[in-house]
């Protein structure tokens, strides 16, 4: 498949994990709250390079069956290529494990409702998220 990237919506109970974007000059969407992803390298699969963005931004190791929804949406920095969109579970465990990047100002748990409605959030990712909630969540 040809694609340019893969984000995730990852939850904890009605919470989801969420970071706040550097503020750097040239940098997309400076200054909002985003979800965990980034940009594929080489050949990887959809779930590589989300979960290898996930160890990157976050130094969370999760096995892929973990995402257990996927969805396929038009690129948003590579107009007419496509990007992939997942949804899954954090446990307690693995929030309180978080060890933030060097990428972005900070990172937290946010409420799922708090971060749909965030004047600040990224707002394709925070549509996208709302599509995954209304289909998995709340466990």
């Amino acid at each position: 498949m040809d694609f340019t990237g893969a984000k995730a919506a990852l939850f904890c109970g009605a919470s989801v994990l969420v970071y706040l974007r550097d503020e750097k000059p040239g940098l997309r969407w400076p200054g909002l709250w985003d979800l965990p992803g980034g940009g594929r390298e080489g050949l990887e699969s959809p779930e590589d390079c989300l979960l290898r963005e996930l160890w990157e931004e976050f130094g969370l190791t999760l096995p892929a069956d973990r995402l257990v929804w996927r969805g396929v949406f038009p690129s948003m920095v590579d107009e007419g290529r496509e990007a992939v969109f997942f949804g899954g579970w954090l446990s307690v465990d693995e929030v309180a494990s978080v060890r933030f990047g060097d990428e972005g100002q900070g990172w937290e748990l946010m409420p799922v409702e708090g971060f749909l409605e965030h004047p600040l959030g990224v707002p394709e990712m925070q549509r996208r998220a709302g599509i995954v909630w209304g289909e998995i969540g709340p466990l």
